[in-house]
């Protein structure tokens, strides 16, 4: 990781949560618009399915192939999001299911935090935080993710990150400026669909990372502490389908069961890409598969607390 890429991090980090206590007052005082919000929705399903159709299920797992054109859009709106280039984002977890709640992980709440509830709690913020400033962007891209590197485009979205990182909020700006045609209306957007979008998206993303290693519900053989998470299933655009993916990490589909599949958003678009010749070669797993993989090992990690203390 770059100086710059880990400054922008801690950026992301703790200026959103300054811009969260300047909207609150705002919106109590009626500056929050309807095209306030409809920016920061779009902004957050552009930037969100980057993260969970481009980044996670296409460029790291090749749950699915698509044209090239459409893989590098994907690209650039995981890159919006401000979680690092498709390179280091990759490798980081391309290592994190290579070593999976195991030292080497680059954010687990398990490993090498100690015992009892102080490690647990040390465990969780590492998993949702502090690993960004500490292991992200540690991982090899060369090794974890040599195609990316090798990917003119990709090398491109990687050298240039500062350029995305003014674009992702340059752009609810703009779009707010042209709606509105005020200023007020550009810095409104700005506020809700640059710095508030991005600050929910990243603790959403992040309590993949954390909440769904600790908390939730199994139902395969898995080794590692990966759980569903149904209240997070739908803000994280199925991600929080977690035990799922860790179960069979090249799915197209987190959400395996018939009412998991209904919220699982990503799974939704891939569908329908599938549907209209967008997506190829779509890897979905088989009932039969699924019950041949399922177990369960320990009763108390059915439901409920999956940590170890």
């Amino acid at each position: 990781m770059t100086r710059l890429e880990r400054n922008v991090n801690l950026t992301a980090v703790f200026f959103p949560p300054l811009a969260i206590a300047v909207a609150v007052p705002l919106l109590w005082g009626s500056l929050l618009h309807t095209s306030d919000v409809l920016i920061a929705v779009s902004m957050y399903l552009l930037t969100g399915f980057g993260i969970t159709i481009g980044y996670h299920r296409l460029l790291t797992h090749r749950a699915f192939a698509t044209h090239r054109a459409l893989e590098r859009g994907l690209a650039l709106g995981g890159a919006l999001a401000l979680q690092g280039s498709p390179s280091d984002w990759v490798a980081d977890h391309r290592k994190h299911h290579a070593h999976t709640d195991e030292d080497g992980d680059p954010h687990s709440p398990h490993a090498g935090h100690g015992a009892g509830v102080r490690g647990a709690l040390r465990g969780l913020w590492h998993a949702h935080v502090a690993w960004l400033w500490r292991t992200q962007g540690a991982a090899d891209a060369r090794k974890y993710a040599a195609e990316l590197v090798e990917d003119r485009f990709m090398r491109a979205l990687h050298r240039r990150y500062h350029l995305v990182a003014l674009a992702t909020l340059a752009v609810p700006f703009l779009l707010g400026l042209a709606v509105t045609r005020t200023w007020t209306g550009a810095l409104t957007a700005l506020l809700w669909g640059g710095l508030v979008r991005v600050f929910v998206l990243h603790h959403i993303t992040w309590s993949v990372n954390s909440v769904c290693h600790f908390f939730g519900r199994r139902r395969f053989a898995t080794d590692d502490h990966s759980t569903n998470v149904v209240w997070l299933a739908l803000p994280s655009l199925g991600e929080a389908w977690h035990h799922n993916h860790h179960a069979f990490a090249r799915s197209a589909f987190h959400g395996l069961k018939g009412w998991e599949a209904a919220l699982d958003p990503t799974g939704w678009v891939i569908r329908t890409m599938r549907r209209t010749g967008l997506a190829w070669n779509v890897v979905e797993i088989s009932p039969q598969r699924q019950s041949g993989r399922e177990a369960v090992a320990h009763p108390e990690e059915v439901s409920g607390y999956a940590g170890v203390v």
